[in-house]
């Protein structure tokens, strides 16, 4: 007899689902119309499956609010990126690229600079809070601002963020110190961690607050995420809005144009500089884009 039953992809892993239903955890594979229709189940898409002889298949994905190549989650309500500015110190062009990709569709983004009892990395959270995004100073370490995470991301699902070896495993252990999550530890050599976390796995801290942990990323890996239109690109920077209006041109690149609002808003210093050059290599790649071949 076959049973039908909806529920919540939490863990993807070599072509397996666990799906969490009202009557509990079901391992499923994927039914093979999904892929013949280019569609992929991911952590976070609600689904629909069959249940037969004790085994599970995906039948359907239910329509996402948004979904991410990489961290490869769907229907987030918030992305914290993690930074720190010691073992590892973070590119700003990485945090730059994920915000945008977050900021391109709609997602709230939020920055957690952690390790923040070994280096406060003034620099980051001046560009970031200046740049509007919520910024916390945190250290899994000590405590300090997990409470104020934790208030953050109540009642929503959220996905942790950020380059390996940060810290994401760590801070998610204290906030719910019952997960006992592995960790690793970072190559002082090399200034990088190792993978901890291999798959995206979607962990219950408390009612209505999900937090999807994902695989650290390098500077190599942002080749793999989502691309954005060139000319979506400007509003995917929050802070370029105040100054889009004040162009010369109306179709302004903000990059060599005359009169351009964004340029002078960097000259004057009301738009962070690190800001600006990640919007120039991104729109570098994004001019390389066919629209055609997105379809």
């Amino acid at each position: 007899m076959i049973k039908r039953s909806e529920g919540r992809i939490i863990r993807s892993l070599s072509g397996f689902y666990e799906v969490q239903t009202s009557a509990g955890l079901v391992t499923c594979r994927g039914r093979g119309s999904l892929r013949k229709n280019g569609q992929t189940p991911l952590t976070g898409d609600l689904v629909q499956i069959s249940i037969e002889n004790g085994k599970g298949m995906v039948e359907q994905i239910m329509p996402r609010k948004n979904r991410f190549v990489r961290p490869a989650v769907a229907n987030v309500d918030g992305l914290v990126v993690f930074a720190a500015n010691v073992n590892p110190v973070t590119d700003p062009y990485l945090i730059d690229r994920v915000a945008a990709i977050a900021g391109d569709q709609e997602v709230a983004v939020y920055i957690c600079i952690n390790k923040c009892d070994l280096d406060p990395a003034v620099d980051l959270v001046r560009i970031y809070k200046n740049a509007g995004f919520p910024v916390i100073c945190a250290s899994a370490e000590t405590g300090e601002g997990v409470d104020e995470l934790r208030s953050l991301i109540r009642g929503k699902l959220t996905a942790f963020t950020g380059n390996t070896g940060v810290g994401k495993s760590s801070m998610l252990n204290a906030l719910c110190p019952s997960l006992q999550l592995p960790t690793g530890e970072v190559s002082d050599k090399l200034g990088r961690g190792r993978h901890t976390t291999r798959h995206v796995e979607l962990y219950h801290l408390e009612d209505d607050t999900y937090v999807a942990d994902t695989p650290g990323f390098s500077s190599f890996d942002t080749e793999q995420m989502d691309v954005i239109l060139k000319e979506n690109l400007q509003y995917a920077f929050p802070d370029f809005a105040p100054f889009i209006g004040n162009c010369q041109f109306h179709d302004c690149s903000h990059r060599a144009e005359p009169g351009c609002g964004v340029s002078a808003a960097v000259a004057e210093g009301k738009i962070e500089k690190t800001r600006y050059e990640s919007y120039l290599k991104l729109y570098e790649k994004s001019s390389q884009i066919k629209t055609w071949e997105l379809k």
